[in-house]
């Protein structure tokens, strides 16, 4: 299977291996086929995978006044990565919230935007995993409507149905800042809630009532292990990392460390049917992010395992975000789309291709059928 994506980075890629090619085959001609062969191998995989960002911020502003102003490149950012899909997601805490109603209304307004951002580039959200493999088979790009934090529900279960309606998929339990009432115990906060609250609960058994694949990041180890409790359909952790994979700054390590998974709760999570996302923090390299996708792997199998960068796919236009935001741009150096850029990196580090097909996207795509499949 081919398509124009694939071909774009050939052609980027044969261009830059042929001028370096052309020196290495007079110093070491063996070094210089074995590139080009890693190259294809490359482009092969990709050419079949449903790769899929399973965390992938596109934040919007709560101002369709200011949004209007503004243009986001998606369709091209995604066509260059080498994705099929990303789990376009979005959360109203930030800046705090102060009122009552704040939250539904920023999140209403959130997805207008999000429809005239998809409509411009010539997208759709998938309702299912059909949409997912029809998306692949045309050769298309598509987007998982997620949000991180169900602030918006604000006590009244009945805006689920609201949220799904609008094309909502995917839905991140809890984020940074408690929503109001509670649901449950955040990651980053003290314990209070022992776990879930019933909000909580009933929140999850809603997701499964209805068809929306539960995201368990930012939930503290109990609300995971009630969450396991409560759940009929497995579930995602979206992004994370293992908690003994530290990178080289320490800094950063340091504020990371409470968002990071240990190896008997990942253990007890995919035992759980769960999935597993790794993101691109605390990696300084491609490589250093295959390593980390390895340690996990090696504790819960490649079954468990996806791809969840925490990432910005497509900045709006004119914005400063800094290196290492922009998916494509995750590594300094790199000139190649992300999802090449991760699959050979997976290569180097000795994952096979079936291995990386499950990572790349087919994890997900199981869970999210189970999800969705009513």
């Amino acid at each position: 299977m081919n398509n124009d994506k694939t071909k774009d980075w050939a052609r980027r890629k044969f261009i830059t291996t042929i001028a370096g090619a052309g020196a290495m085959l007079l110093l070491n001609p063996f070094t210089a086929l074995a590139a080009i062969e890693q190259d294809d191998k490359v482009k092969k995989i990709v050419a079949k995978a449903i790769g899929i960002d399973t965390h992938n911020h596109m934040d919007v502003p709560f101002s369709l006044e200011q949004f209007k102003e503004q243009k986001y490149d998606l369709a091209g950012e995604m066509k260059t990565s080498g994705l099929t899909a990303i789990c376009m997601t979005f959360c109203v805490d930030r800046p705090q919230l102060e009122k009552e109603g704040e939250a539904y209304e920023r999140f209403i307004t959130s997805l207008d935007e999000m429809d005239e951002m998809l409509k411009a580039n010539n997208l759709t959200r998938a309702s299912n995993y059909s949409d997912l493999k029809k998306a692949r088979k045309d050769n298309k790009q598509i987007v998982i409507q997620s949000v991180e934090g169900a602030h918006f529900i604000e006590g009244k279960l009945e805006r689920i149905k609201i949220a799904y309606d609008r094309g909502l998929r995917h839905l991140g339990l809890m984020h940074d800042g408690q929503t109001s009432p509670p649901m449950g115990d955040i990651y980053t906060d003290t314990p209070q809630y022992g776990g879930l609250t019933q909000l909580g609960i009933d929140t999850i058994k809603e997701c499964n009532r209805l068809g929306i694949l539960v995201d368990l990041a930012h939930c503290n180890n109990k609300a995971i292990n009630k969450a396991i409790e409560v759940s009929t359909k497995p579930m995602l952790i979206s992004h994370t990392g293992l908690n003994t994979q530290l990178g080289t700054n320490e800094r950063m390590a340091k504020m990371m460390m409470p968002r990071l998974i240990s190896k008997e709760q990942a253990k007890k999570f995919a035992d759980a049917g769960g999935v597993i996302g790794v993101w691109t923090h605390l990696a300084d390299t491609p490589l250093d992010y295959a390593k980390n996708v390895r340690a996990l792997v090696d504790v819960v199998g490649a079954e468990h395992v996806c791809i969840g960068t925490d990432t910005k796919m497509a900045p709006p236009s004119g914005s400063n975000d800094r290196f290492g935001s922009k998916t494509n741009q995750s590594w300094n150096k790199t000139t190649d789309g992300f999802f090449y850029t991760v699959v050979d990196a997976l290569l180097q580090t000795g994952f096979t291709e079936k291995e990386i097909m499950k990572i790349g996207g087919e994890n997900y795509c199981r869970i999210f059928d189970k999800a969705t499949n009513i």
